[in-house]
């Protein structure tokens, strides 16, 4: 690395040659893929975690959570799809906070993701392990250690990660159906065989010294707190979506469609168990069971039948399994090729897929594995930290992206977005307050607190690390490139090279299928194509012209003049106001693509069209009319 500049209190390095060659992904997935991969990630919630929120607050206070967080997880997921539209980066939360709150913000977020990804891939393999063993037992007859079972299930999803992004997405697809397939078994098995009793749903008593309670609210209003972060388990990870940007063929348009049919695919499976599942076995029952769904079943066909059921509900532990591994290796990736985490993490084999962050990922989670069971497995304090700690990661990470997404809607509200939330302001408003109302949950809740405790640990020596050796070492990657010039740079491109051609006023000039309609050929900056280039960075991002693609009509930024150098862009986003200039400020000129704009002429301006002009005359290129 080489070429030093120094930006609001960080250093950048510009990328050696062939930096961002061994950094390639490659554009797999389609709608359905990203479909797959946010469904996988989440449905092992339904299959089992969800059901303690009902010892907390009873059946009644359970379904009031879900519906508070029906709401959070709306409001998140049109923001979020509004983000990665705008800002396609495989940083995804890391990207969205760096360019509203600067490289300190941009750590704390993508740190949170780090952590709930990883932590909650360490959860999935714990139980995993704990249902192969019981199959392996009832039908082999032999059983094999705890830490033999994490290794052989770490070590068969790295390679099928690492075999290729297209083999990733066609595996999510394909287990996320047959989860679904299960659930819909469950629900239709319920309601035929008449195991189902809604008198079960109500069959906690309720507690007389709680404050509210009733046999809606058993023990009263105040659990309900309690039980929004096990109601969180019917959509954490929903959110990765994101990351797949730069493996998407048409992010801008497919992140927020798939996050749709997503969140309603959860939504029905979630109630489908939320009320059959609890029906079944009885709100008692549900809320201390550590396999509810299985118990279902088993309630249902009979006990002979448990290991067969509890290989389909293996297959639903192997689908969040895949997509949360996918979330932390893509997590992990795109925070090293910045140059937050060591760079070595970021670099990606023949099939382009970040193998390197998916080896490092799985050895963090399989050491926290053996702490559990070292200390006495999951009832153990260290237990409750790996359960727990990847909500109160997500949480963090929820309430931060809704801070970012406010802070760039209000800072920039002339940005070019190619896909707008429904929901707006105030739908991040309501995930970002909700979010925060789980947060005094998780930390009221005295079973979080070793978790609490453990990741403000992890917080403080990133930080200091950070401080005195990272922040003088980063790379501008595409998040970076993009949030330093506003907005201007750091789009990838189709074939995987991460310096676009410049944004145009009202929509990127975005490459291949993201184009909406023919677009004019702009003055393309000279850099070089083995990544985002440093040189001359103050001249083409601050002083940059951005074209119009209405009338190819050049406008000249209103950010710091090339003089000023970095310093103007203090967290990155200052000269995004480039990107669309108030309609007062617009004249309309016959200026070449890349010509300096002539001075504002005099003259009078009638109405709001452009200036008038006699019969016969063309506009003069100061747009003062006739000369």
């Amino acid at each position: 690395m080489a070429e030093q500049r120094k930006v609001g209190g960080v250093t950048y390095a510009r990328a050696a040659d062939g930096y961002f060659e061994k950094r390639r992904l490659k554009r797999s997935a389609g709608v359905w893929g990203l479909w797959g991969l946010a469904v996988a990630a989440v449905i092992s919630g339904d299959f089992s975690g969800w059901n303690f929120g009902i010892d907390f607050a009873g059946f009644g206070g359970m379904l009031i959570a879900f519906a508070v967080l029906v709401v959070m997880y709306y409001g998140l997921t049109f923001s979020i799809g509004e983000m990665a539209a705008a800002m396609p980066h495989t940083g995804g939360a890391y990207s969205f906070a760096r360019s509203a709150m600067g490289p300190w913000g941009g750590l704390a977020t993508g740190l949170a993701e780090t952590i709930e990804y990883v932590a909650t891939t360490a959860v999935v393999v714990y139980f995993s392990a704990l249902y192969a063993d019981g199959i392996t037992s009832a039908l082999l007859g032999f059983s094999l250690p705890g830490p033999v079972c994490w290794a052989i299930l770490y070590a068969v999803f790295i390679a099928l990660n690492a075999a290729g992004a297209n083999i990733s997405f066609g595996f999510a697809i394909v287990v996320s159906i047959i989860s679904i397939g299960i659930i819909v078994a469950f629900g239709v098995m319920a309601l035929v065989s008449g195991a189902f009793s809604w008198d079960a749903l109500w069959d906690m008593a309720p507690n007389p010294d709680a404050l509210g309670a009733s046999a809606f609210l058993p023990e009263g209003i105040l659990p309900i707190l309690f039980a929004l972060p096990f109601a969180m388990w019917f959509f954490l990870g929903i959110e990765e979506l994101p990351l797949a940007a730069e493996e998407s063929h048409d992010p801008a348009r497919d992140i927020p469609r798939a996050g749709l049919w997503a969140r309603g695919t959860l939504i029905v499976t979630g109630l489908i168990v939320l009320f059959l599942n609890t029906g079944v076995l009885g709100a008692e029952a549900t809320g201390v069971s550590g396999e509810p769904l299985l118990e279902g079943f088993a309630a249902i066909v009979g006990p002979e039948a448990a290991a067969v059921l509890a290989l389909l509900a293996l297959v639903g532990l192997f689908a969040s399994l895949m997509g949360i591994m996918f979330a932390y290796g893509r997590n992990m990736y795109s925070l090293s090729r910045a140059g937050y985490y060591p760079r070595f993490l970021s670099v990606t084999g023949a099939r382009q897929t970040p193998w390197v962050a998916l080896l490092v990922g799985a050895v963090l989670g399989f050491a926290a594995l053996v702490v559990v069971d070292a200390t006495g497995g999951s009832a153990s304090p260290a237990g409750a930290i790996v359960l727990n700690i990847a909500v109160w990661g997500a949480v963090v990470a929820y309430f931060l992206q809704m801070v970012a997404f406010i802070l760039l809607r209000r800072r920039f509200p002339d940005a070019a977005r190619p896909y707008r939330s429904p929901w707006g302001l105030p739908g991040a408003y309501s995930a970002a307050i909700i979010a925060g109302i789980v947060f005094v949950g998780v930390l009221v809740n005295p079973s979080f607190l070793p978790a609490i405790v453990a990741i403000v640990i992890i917080y403080v020596l990133v930080f200091i690390g950070f401080a005195i050796y990272g922040r003088h070492r980063l790379v501008l990657s595409p998040e970076e490139e993009y949030a330093i010039s506003g907005g201007l740079r750091g789009v990838p491109a189709d074939d995987g090279d991460t310096t676009p051609d410049p944004v145009v006023a009202k929509g990127w000039r975005l490459p291949g299928s993201w184009s909406r309609r023919p677009q004019p050929k702009a003055a393309a900056v000279t850099r070089p194509r083995d990544g985002p280039a440093l040189r001359d960075h103050a001249r083409d991002s601050a002083g940059a012209a951005v074209t119009r693609s209405r009338d190819a009509c050049s406008l000249r930024s209103r950010a710091p003049r090339p003089a000023d150098g970095m310093r103007g862009a203090r967290s990155g986003v200052r000269c995004f106001a480039a990107v669309r200039a108030p309609r007062r400020r617009r004249r309309r000129a016959a200026c070449a693509p890349g010509r300096r704009r002539h001075p504002r002429a005099s003259g009078p301006r009638r109405g709001r069209g452009p200036r008038a002009r006699g019969p016969g005359r063309s506009p003069s290129p100061t747009g003062g009319g006739a000369g």
